[in-house]
This record gives C-alpha cells, sequence and structure tokens, in this order.
C-alpha cells in the first residue's frame, strides 16, 4: 500500500510538472498581452508584468479595425453552428432508419474523410464563384457546414439509443420530426457538444479559406487578421501577444465549460 500510494505522488508529480510545461507558453501570451512594450523587449525577460496595461488590446478594436474581424468570425462560426443540426439529422437518419443505398452512402461519407481540403478548395471556389457567394461570409462559411467526420460521429452515438424508445414515441402518434426534437437530441446531448465545440473551433480559426474568398478587407477573420498584423507590425511583441491571445482565450473557455460533454461524448460514440 505504501508503495503504491508513493507511486502515485510521484506519477502526480510528474503529470503536475508537465502541466506546467505545456501551459507555460500560454500563460507568456497573457502576461506579455499586458506588458508594456518596454517590458516585452527587455533583457532579461520577466514573466510578470511590472506595469500592466490594456492599451493594445484598445488599439486593436479602435486602430487596427479587429472589431470588424471578430464580428465576421462570429458569424462564420454561427452560421457554422447551424450545420450541427443538419449533420445530426443525417447521423440520426444513417444510425437508425433502413433505406435503399445506406450502406454504399454512408461508405461514400467516411471516403470524404480521407481527402485533404486543400484537394476540393478549387472546386469548391468554382461552384461559389457560380453562385456569387464569393467575397462573402456566406461563402466563407458554407464548405465548413457539413464535415463527414461529424455525420460519423453523430451516427456512432445515435446507435445507441434504443430502437424501443423510439417505437414507443411513435406508437404515442408522435411524428419523425417530433421523435428527432423531442427524444433524440436531448438523449445526444453529450455529441452535440463535441459537435459544438468542433464547429467552433474550425470556425473560429478558419485561415486559408477566407483568405482565398475574401478579395476586401472588411470580410477577414481573425486567424487573417493576425496574420496581417504579424506582416505589418514586426516590432511590437505586446501587440501581436494581445492579438494571439484574443484567438486563443475564447476556444479554451468553450472547452472549458463544455469539457465533461466533450469527454463523456467521446466516449460513447465509441472513439478511443
Amino acid at each position: 500500500m505504501r508503495k503504491r500510494r508513493s507511486t502515485t505522488i510521484v506519477i502526480g508529480i510528474v503529470l503536475g510538472l508537465g502541466a506546467l510545461v505545456t501551459a507555460f507558453p500560454f500563460a507568456w501570451m497573457v502576461f506579455g498581452s499586458v506588458k508594456p512594450r518596454s517590458e516585452s523587449v527587455a533583457y532579461p525577460p520577466k514573466v510578470l508584468p511590472q506595469q500592466p496595461t490594456l492599451e493594445y488590446f484598445r488599439q486593436l478594436f479602435e486602430e487596427l479595425d479587429f472589431g470588424r474581424y471578430l464580428l465576421n468570425t462570429v458569424t462564420v462560426v454561427v452560421i457554422g453552428m447551424a450545420g450541427v443540426l443538419v449533420m445530426a439529422m443525417a447521423g440520426y437518419g444513417f444510425a437508425k432508419f433502413r433505406f435503399r443505398g445506406r450502406e454504399p452512402l454512408f461508405f461514400l461519407v467516411l471516403v470524404t474523410m480521407m481527402i485533404p481540403v486543400q484537394v476540393t478548395m478549387v472546386p469548391t471556389y468554382l461552384i461559389l464563384n457560380g453562385l456569387g457567394l464569393t467575397n462573402t461570409l456566406l461563402g466563407i462559411a458554407l464548405p465548413g457546414l457539413v464535415s463527414g467526420f461529424s455525420v460519423f460521429l453523430f451516427r456512432q452515438f445515435m446507435s445507441t439509443i434504443p430502437a424501443e424508445l423510439l417505437e414507443a414515441a411513435r406508437i404515442d402518434g408522435a411524428g419523425e420530426a417530433r421523435i428527432f426534437l423531442r427524444v433524440v437530441l436531448p438523449l445526444s446531448r453529450p455529441i452535440l457538444a463535441v459537435q459544438a465545440v468542433l464547429a467552433f473551433i474550425a470556425g473560429w480559426n478558419s485561415f486559408l479559406w477566407p483568405l482565398i474568398v475574401a478579395d476586401d478587407e472588411r470580410l477577414y477573420t481573425l486567424s487573417v487578421g493576425v496574420s496581417l498584423l504579424n506582416r505589418q507590425i514586426a516590432t511590437n511583441p505586446s501587440l501581436q501577444m494581445a492579438a494571439a491571445t484574443l484567438m486563443v482565450v475564447p476556444i479554451l473557455a468553450v472547452f472549458a465549460v463544455l469539457q465533461r460533454f466533450v469527454v463523456q461524448g467521446f466516449t460513447m460514440s465509441g472513439l478511443k
């Protein structure tokens, strides 16, 4: 028993040190975002700011148009969230309905997971250009609306919902739409949380596609804005750290809030 307790303590210490090492760059970024420029370029560097300031966050929004970039990014994320419902319906159909061609169709969904995104960018651009959706926020968001991986996750999770429960709802007179909204979706909250996090991350971090589709700088997302900032202002580390913090902190906040559901969703979907 004593040996086991000692082993547990050693493992805890090692994991704690690993967590500190992993979190240090994030802490450096956050502390660097509130340092005056004189402190950010000082040598030897100091982790904690001596005279913290929010000046660079103000500069991002008032002088560098990051408010518009933030609004564009939030719009792309909101449109992407609508795709979660579409993918949930597709996963439910593959999991609980029997129809001709179901297996070949699901195989095609799985095949899309093996195709690099870069391969489909040119045909996707040509399609959106033909529809007149290039240089629009809708054109930026549409390609990320549906994902084969997400449909697969929904299908795996919804396969675990008892068919008897759905049959009981049908016997009570519920239609398919009502069963999906009132029975299936409430039972699928863990996987919905997983997909919400994945959709949020995909929309929030979108960089290459907005850069290709948007000719107007007013349609750029935050990631594109941070990239432009790094090229335009290369001598102010504090300003760059403020922009990076604005990019990273919302993702961590969303994941922290939904972490329990995310772990549960991946576990119950059969992924290890």
